[in-house]
């Protein structure tokens, strides 16, 4: 229990500071929403970093680690340290300055004004919302996982994550942006900490670092998870395309929107790779580790295998404190709630009159009921998929493969003058069709029994096919490529041949977006 108490201890420190921001706020959409646009510029940065480091960057990496091996930092954590400050640095600065000139609280918004589409961007709402609710559902798995580890049982699967759910639920619920990113910065410099405190105490607790690593060489069943062999060249190359989903995720987006000077972003991509490396590398070596330690877990039991080696090989105080830790990651799903709950009272409530009819007090509490129902619906799919996926599967089928797909839909209205709505929605269609049809896919098929020495192989979904759809334990893949390569592929061949055999904006809203020679533009000031 003292673990788990310790834990307890920490969900109340973060809900008390969501109901001190309450405290500070005022009853007013930009307030609740955007915190006046006003983060300063530590608060921006490791509010920023926690909230794109949830439990799938913790639990998810460790857990896959523990079937894939050490090559599992380089599928995320390589490409996302250049690519994600990228990103943010040429494409979250223009949107903030667009936001701070023109009254953007979301990317819908942004989008609607710039290609002049009203039932269009409601439809780039749905898809965006649909896809981001798992993100919000390996947070209530993460935190339930946690909890029962911890606790030894005592509070079970069901009870940790519905505790999860509802702390998180009540803090976003009375602080708004300013209480998420308050919760997010205290989280992310415990979880920035837990990491290498974690790797010390566990690498001590197993004999230390060499003991460890000669006995994973010499034993024939984990000597293949210190090498490449498990990750196909194929793969690797795909998840390169994983990082461009950050700039299209609702809660970077907007989280951007926050910043009060633009020069914040500067340090931010800075850092950024520096925070990325210090979270991803001891999590995925201690995944591997536990492979060695809890032989025999199949996908979708893994996902607590880093609270496992906490509570087994430290102390009881430790093991809480460091229990806490994880949960903090765990729980920075905060902003896809906050970031839902702003879409859809930007952009279903207030852009259909809601505000106008019923005034800036209720389109507060309108965002406010919404967090109620997302935490709800998470929880209650949380529960249902215990045990049947992982974390880290669960976040790349569902949410960085479509939102990745999604970033040529952001890029071309930022920076093609040509670009049309019409490519937008040809692009978000394919976007939708290759998710349900990857999940279909995936459904209708059934891995095989593992093979020897490993996971279980890919094997055709079609066998009269050939190798074009392969079902691994975690997706399907074409040709040995995830979804993802072949769905950023076509959604931005889409944009550009539907936008250029269609009829672009008007000349004035493409002079508001793309101001003539002379003219400052909007970015720069």
């Amino acid at each position: 229990m003292i673990p788990a108490l310790i834990v307890f201890a920490y969900l109340s420190i973060v809900l008390y500071i969501g109901i001190f921001a309450f405290r500070r706020g005022k009853e007013s959409g930009e307030d609740f929403f955007l915190a006046n646009r006003g983060l300063g510029q530590a608060v921006f940065l490791l509010s920023l970093f926690g909230t794109n480091m949830t439990a799938f960057a913790i639990l998810g990496s460790s857990g896959l680690a523990y079937h894939r091996g050490i090559g599992v930092y380089g599928l995320m954590a390589s490409s996302s340290g250049l690519v994600i400050p990228l990103t943010i640095y040429l494409i979250g600065t223009r949107l903030w300055a667009l936001g701070k000139r023109f009254g953007h609280m979301t990317q819908v918004q942004f989008l609607r004004d710039r290609w002049e589409c009203g039932a269009i961007g409601t439809f780039l709402f749905a898809i965006t919302a649909g896809m981001l609710i798992p993100y919000i559902v390996i947070a209530v798995m993460g935190g339930g996982h946690t909890l029962e580890t911890v606790s030894a049982g005592w509070v079970n699967f069901e009870v940790g994550g519905g505790i999860v759910a509802l702390v998180v639920m009540g803090y976003v619920f009375f602080g708004g942006m300013r209480g998420t990113a308050w919760v997010n910065t205290f989280q992310t410099v415990l979880f920035l900490c837990f990491g290498m405190a974690a790797f010390v105490l566990i690498a001590r607790g197993l004999g230390g670092l060499d003991q460890i690593m000669d006995s994973m060489v010499s034993n024939p069943k984990t000597s293949p998870l210190l090498t490449r062999e498990r990750i196909a060249p194929a793969e690797f190359f795909s998840y390169m395309f994983i990082p461009l989903s950050a700039i299209m995720f609702p809660h970077i987006s907007i989280m951007c929107l926050t910043a009060k000077k633009v020069t914040h972003f500067k340090k931010t991509v800075i850092f950024y790779p520096l925070c990325i490396m210090a979270i991803w590398a001891p999590c995925v070596y201690l995944g591997v580790v536990a492979a060695s330690q809890f032989p025999g877990l199949k996908p979708g039991e893994t996902d607590n295998v880093l609270v496992q080696l906490l509570t087994q090989h430290t102390g009881l105080l430790v093991s809480g404190i460091l229990g806490a830790g994880i949960m903090a990651c765990v729980m920075a799903s905060d902003s896809q709630i906050m970031a839902l709950s702003t879409m859809f009272t930007e952009d279903i409530f207030v852009y259909y009159g809601g505000k106008q009819r019923f005034g800036d007090r209720m389109q507060v509490w309108t965002g406010r009921a919404f967090v109620v129902g997302i935490a709800l619906t998470a929880y209650l799919i949380g529960i249902a998929l215990k045990n049947k996926a992982g974390i880290f599967e669960i976040a790349i089928r569902f949410a960085f493969s479509g939102f990745a797909a999604l970033s040529p839909i952001m890029i071309a209205a930022l920076f093609w003058k040509r670009s049309t709505k019409w490519g937008a929605l040809a692009a978000a269609i394919w976007v939708m069709v290759a998710m349900i049809g990857t999940w279909v896919l995936f459904e209708i098929s059934a891995p095989t029994g593992p093979s020897a020495g490993g996971p279980p192989k890919p094997f055709p979904v079609f066998p009269e096919l050939g190798n074009l759809f392969l079902r691994t334990p975690g997706n399907v893949t074409v040709y040995g490529f995830l979804a993802v390569f072949p769905m950023v592929i076509g959604s931005t061949l889409l944009m550009i041949i539907v936008s250029l055999l269609t009829k672009p904006p008007s000349q004035a809203t493409l002079d508001k977006y793309f101001p003539p020679k002379g003219q400052v533009r909007g970015w720069a000031r």
